[in-house]
C-alpha cells in the first residue's frame, strides 16, 4: 500500500501533526481487535483528509464506508459550526465499538452513523454535499460516484481511497474485478468534464475531485 520511500515517508510523518488521544485509541484497537486493520485510514492520511476538510469547512459531509470511524472524526475536525456528517456502513458488528468512539468524541452530535447498504441509502438522504469520501466496496465505486455526483454542489469535493490498490491498476496481470472496477472509476472521473481531478500516491492511493 505504501508507494513513498519508507524514509521520506517517516520523515513525512515526523513533521505532520499529531493526531488526537482518541484516534490514537482508535487506530491502536482497531489494529488489535478488528480484522483488516489497513482498512484504518490511519495517522499521515487521516491528517491530510482533516486539512482538506479545514480548507473546505463544509457544511455536509457524506462519507461511504465508516470502517471503525477514523476517517469520520478526521472530516468531521473540519466541519462548520451547523455542519453535519453522515457516514454509512454495512457491517453491524463494529456498529457498538463505532458508536462508542463516536459518542467520546466532541463531534458526536455533528454525526449521523448509518447502517445498512449505501445504495440503497443514499437516495434517501436528500442531501446536498459539499464533500464525499467514498472509502467502501471497489466494484460499486462508479455506483457511489453516480448516486452522488449530481447532488454535490458546485466547488464540493469527492475524495475517494484506495484507487491505487496495492499497485494493481497499472498492472496488466490484475484483471479481477475490484481493480478493473477502479480502473474504470479512475479513467471514468479523469475524464469527466465537470470536474478537476488530482489523484495522489499517499498510502493506497487518494484521488481528489472538485466539482466544477
Amino acid at each position: 500500500m505504501n508507494f513513498i520511500e519508507e524514509k521520506v515517508e517517516e520523515y513525512s510523518i515526523a513533521h505532520t501533526s499529531p493526531e488526537s488521544n482518541l484516534l490514537n485509541t482508535i487506530d491502536r484497537e482497531t489494529h488489535l481487535e478488528v480484522l483488516r486493520p489497513r482498512m484504518l485510514s490511519g495517522h499521515f492520511q487521516g491528517r491530510i483528509l482533516s486539512m482538506l476538510a479545514k480548507m473546505i469547512c463544509p457544511k455536509r459531509i457524506l462519507e461511504i464506508g465508516t470502517y471503525t470511524g477514523y476517517s469520520a472524526l478526521c472530516l468531521a475536525e473540519g466541519l462548520s459550526e451547523e455542519g453535519k456528517l453522515h457516514t454509512i456502513d454495512i457491517n453491524e458488528e463494529l456498529e457498538d465499538r463505532v458508536r462508542k468512539y463516536f459518542l467520546d468524541s466532541q463531534y458526536n452530535l455533528q454525526i449521523d452513523f448509518i447502517i445498512g447498504d449505501a445504495l440503497n441509502l443514499i437516495p434517501r438522504l436528500n442531501e446536498n454535499w459539499d464533500m464525499v469520501f467514498i472509502d467502501a466496496d471497489k466494484k460499486n465505486y462508479m455506483n457511489y460516484y453516480n448516486l452522488v455526483v449530481s447532488s454535490v454542489k458546485s466547488g464540493g469535493y469527492i475524495i475517494a481511497d484506495n484507487v491505487l490498490w496495492s499497485g494493481k491498476v497499472v498492472e496488466k496481470e490484475h484483471d479481477d474485478e475490484d481493480t478493473e472496477a477502479l480502473r474504470v472509476f479512475n479513467d471514468t472521473l479523469s475524464k469527466d468534464s465537470r470536474l478537476e481531478v488530482v489523484l495522489l500516491p499517499v498510502r493506497d492511493g487518494l484521488l481528489i475531485a472538485r466539482k466544477k
